[in-house]
């Protein structure tokens, strides 16, 4: 129907270059749209379409939604309405009662000659038709990874191919009435070949455009009419209570989906794609009787697997409980589609051993003084910009910044073998990256930027923290406080970096010629080893690593071991 609806658009922007041109045009579509099978194609298409139309109208037990979701139902369901005299003129009349009228010669006299209130409902049905098709293709394609890219290029073709259509129609329809109006006999020169309808068939099509208003107004207030009896039924056999984390509950009739609920009670819940299951920023995580809900179908389950969601994860769109159940949702209302494609074993919160990086300025505060604030901005954000890439081109989540430090996390979707390779190759990108942010600002600093970096791995628990917009992936645990402190040291050892043993040991990398050192940290018996190296972008590239084989083996000492507390 899309193709159908797009080739007749271009075809009225013919008329920007004349009449004839269009007819020309026309001919070509016509030959394709014709045919019994394209024709048997488009019809068929169109059935099932307003037929799926009536059935999710049926299936929602809200219409409280969205802006763009309520204009988009009630743009689909007006097309066939707004269409219906158009096509029995043009097609059933041709089809079946044997007239020749689909010229746009005839058709743009009619609408701007003879009835021109014809014309203005056309230029209506046009646009309506166009932006419901371009809002229901925006809900399929914008939780794709891809779309981003495309969206502004998709947009202005969006924008582009109405206004030409309709550029193009004023302006032949302008054309025929110039014409009719200057030469009296120029409708009967132009129509001589036409079969026009004779009065009696002119009141056939009458009726049957009439019935089909009818037919389509009524399908839609008869399913109506159907969920308010539906409904009506369902609250006095019962409901279901639905719990949310502030304490709120919501008392809906059974089949209700939980988006439903949340609608319903203005509780703000993230649905990217309109409640077709398919970006899963809905998702949530289910507390429920035996019985209470039914297990997933098909298209919900392709998507939980996608996602990587436990048992206790549906979403919410598709979820109708049957009895008590409590929801927490796992991403905020305000969450795009790019948040729907993050797994849900990360964001819900999980123990896992990962490998962390910290890094600080060294001397800033003194650096800064006597600076104007822009300046120091200018210099900050230059910074976290060399070294956010460099954590992302090894692999690592830049998991905040705070004050003139970084905190990374690595091995979050990985292992902490992997996560320890990509924590040391980021320390080496840092190192470098400083180096030529050093270079390039050699104007605007008294002395280089110097920094120091801190890596530990260990077991932490990972997952989505804070609250709203400052919700994010971040760990905590002993593993974080340490890397932090090893960062610390690095101004007692006067380096750059400062490594646990046990992280360099999960890479697989020979550090045995730097420096190794046992530390004490605070709230521990045991001693820390740790390497130090004066420049981490002395650290070997990856094609140095031992790989898994040696990960078991520690680097010899070679070095005195004088205690630091940490």
């Amino acid at each position: 129907m899309l193709a159908y609806v797009t080739m007749h658009l271009l075809n009225h922007a013919a008329g920007l270059v004349s009449l004839e041109a269009m007819e020309d045009v026309l001919w070509y579509i016509f030959r394709i749209w014709s045919k019994r099978p394209t024709q048997a194609l488009l019809y068929g298409s169109f059935l099932v379409h307003y037929g799926l139309a009536l059935w999710a109208l049926w299936q929602r037990r809200s219409l409280r939604l969205r802006a763009s979701e309520l204009l988009q139902l009630v743009l689909g369901f007006a097309i066939p309405i707004l269409l219906a005299r158009h096509v029995v003129g043009t097609r059933i009349g041709q089809d079946y009662l044997h007239t020749d009228t689909g010229y746009y010669a005839y058709l743009l006299w009619v609408y701007f000659v003879q009835s021109p209130k014809e014309g203005y409902l056309q230029i209506l049905v046009l646009v309506v038709a166009w932006a419901h098709a371009m809002i229901g293709l925006h809900f399929w394609l914008h939780v794709r990874p891809w779309y981003g890219r495309l969206q502004p290029a998709a947009l202005a073709l969006a924008v582009l191919v109405p206004v030409l259509s309709l550029l193009g129609m004023i302006e032949a329809g302008r054309h025929v009435a110039a014409l009719a109006a200057a030469d009296p006999a120029w409708t009967q020169r132009a129509f001589a070949r036409m079969t026009l309808p004779s009065p009696e068939t002119q009141r056939i099509l009458e009726t049957i455009s009439r019935g089909l208003i009818r037919f389509f107004a009524g399908s839609v207030a008869a399913v109506l009419l159907a969920r308010a009896v539906r409904h009506i039924w369902r609250w006095r056999h019962g409901l279901v209570r639905i719990g949310y984390p502030d304490g709120r509950f919501v008392d809906v009739t059974p089949g209700t989906t939980v988006l439903e609920a949340s609608r319903l009670a203005g509780i703000p819940h993230a649905s990217v794609c309109g409640g077709r299951g398919r970006c899963s920023t809905c998702r949530v995580r289910v507390r429920a009787e035996i019985g209470s809900i039914d297990p997933p179908q098909p298209e919900e389950e392709r998507v939980l697997r996608r996602i990587g969601a436990t048992p206790n994860i549906r979403l919410a769109c598709q979820l109708r409980p049957c009895g008590g159940i409590e929801v927490t949702p796992l991403l905020p209302p305000f969450a795009v589609a790019a948040d729907g494609r993050r797994r849900v074993d990360v964001a819900q919160g999980s123990e896992r051993e990962i490998a962390i990086l910290f890094a600080d300025i060294r001397g800033f505060t003194a650096l800064s003084e006597g600076r104007l604030p822009y300046d120091v901005v200018f210099v900050l954000n230059r910074y976290f910009a060399a070294m956010g890439r460099a954590v992302e081109a090894a692999g690592g989540h830049v998991d905040k910044f705070i004050g003139d430090g970084v905190m990374a996390l690595f091995g979050i979707e990985s292992d902490a073998q992997a996560g320890c390779r990509e924590a040391l190759a980021a320390a080496r990108l840092m190192s470098g990256r400083l180096d030529e942010l050093n270079s390039s600002l050699g104007a605007e600093l008294d002395g280089p930027l110097r920094i120091g970096i801190g890596i530990h791995c260990g077991a932490v628990i990972v997952g989505e923290m804070g609250y709203g917009r400052a919700a994010a992936i971040t760990a905590i645990g002993d593993a974080v406080n340490t890397a932090s402190r090893l960062e610390g040291l690095t101004k007692t050892y006067e380096c750059e970096l400062v490594v646990s043993d046990e992280t360099v040991a999960r890479a697989g990398l020979d550090l045995s010629e730097y420096p190794r050192f046992e530390i004490e940290i605070r709230g521990k018996r045991e001693m820390l080893a740790v390497r130090t190296l004066g420049r981490a972008a002395d650290l070997p590239a990856g094609s140095t690593f031992l790989g898994p084989a040696s990960t078991s083996q520690r680097p010899t000492p070679t070095s005195s071991k004088p205690l630091a507390r940490a």
